[in-house]
């Protein structure tokens, strides 16, 4: 007999899990602690589903997301727009984390998005350095917008907060080169990547914490992945201007900022930037094309292990 497919949804918040099953309709929850996870991943056992989906809320999914597939569970964190998008589509416009649940379930079963390999526990730690760097950045510069206009009085406690940060910052890029030197493959990775002119130590490790595809996918894939892909806007007789859209936003300021680099020192970039330009093209539009094609590049050389080799580019 044909076995039914089971499609689990789990809202995920601070404190707890829950969970919805369709076509059983059953509901449940958990504690989102070490013990509930735990309970988690023996009633996915229990169930076999077809698929689980869960919310990317921040990172506090990143356990049981691990967990689940640890133990060969498909199981996918999804875009927290995109089921609130669907539960819009449908009509279901109440909201509480048993209905969530049910959503994201309903979700998974009419959408049924890509299972893509989870991050290892070296690379959540590589990608939580990344991000505790990013938020140090954002930050500083906060605090250098408050110091330029502050009262006399408080510019000293600002400067010194200045100063702290400055050397949590310090910190936090030695730890992520010191992760990337410590191992064999990422060490690799980097010195591939770090071949290219305009490709910096902040967009490789960014790219190695938070973007593991990269390498294992073709060109139009590792675009649309990462948000650099033009997108169609056209309705009836109607044609307009193709956008970019969605992704992985923070690899996209880690990118535009290298782009702004290669197009002044990279060859490639720089040749495929200027004739963009010089066809008509938009300052913004064509940064956005170069930020593409330099993706493109660090792709097909992951993807082949082959070091910056400006003529090869050139054809990417």
């Amino acid at each position: 007999m044909h076995q039914e497919e089971v499609f689990v949804g789990i809202d995920v918040s601070k404190a707890r899990l829950d969970i919805a099953v369709i076509p059983s309709g059953d509901a449940s929850a958990l504690p989102n602690n070490e013990e509930g996870i735990s309970r988690l991943v023996d009633l996915m056992k229990s169930l076999s589903p077809t698929l689980v989906v869960l919310e990317a809320t921040g990172g506090l999914e990143m356990a049981s997301v691990g967990a689940l597939a640890e133990s060969g569970i498909p199981v996918v964190a999804v875009n927290p727009r995109q089921v609130r998008d669907f539960a819009k589509a449908t009509g279901r416009l109440a909201k509480t984390d048993a209905i969530s649940a049910q959503v994201i379930a309903r979700f998974g079963q009419a959408i049924r998005p890509q299972v893509r390999p989870t991050k290892d526990l070296e690379t959540q730690e590589l990608a939580a350095l990344s991000t505790r760097r990013r938020q140090i950045v954002g930050i500083m510069a906060a605090e250098k917008n408050r110091l330029s206009a502050a009262p006399k009085w408080t510019r000293k406690n600002i400067q010194e907060h200045l100063a702290w940060l400055e050397e949590c910052l310090t910190k936090v890029n030695n730890d992520l080169s010191k992760a990337i030197k410590e191992s064999s493959l990422w060490r690799e990775k980097e010195d591939l990547l770090r071949s290219v002119p305009g490709v910096g130590p902040v967009l490789s490790a960014t790219l190695l914490a938070e973007l593991p595809e990269l390498g294992k996918l073709d060109r139009r894939q590792i675009a649309a992945l990462v948000g650099v892909a033009p997108l169609n806007r056209d309705s009836g007789l109607f044609r307009g201007k193709r956008t970019v859209w969605g992704g992985r936003a923070n690899i996209r300021t880690a990118m535009y900022m290298s782009t702004l680099v290669a197009t002044r020192f990279n060859p490639v970039i720089k040749d495929f930037y200027h004739r963009l330009c010089d066809a008509g093209k938009g300052h913004k539009v064509a940064i956005t094309a170069c930020m593409r094609k330099l993706l493109t590049i660090l792709n097909a050389m992951l993807k082949n292990r082959t070091y910056w080799a400006p003529l090869a580019s050139a054809d990417s």
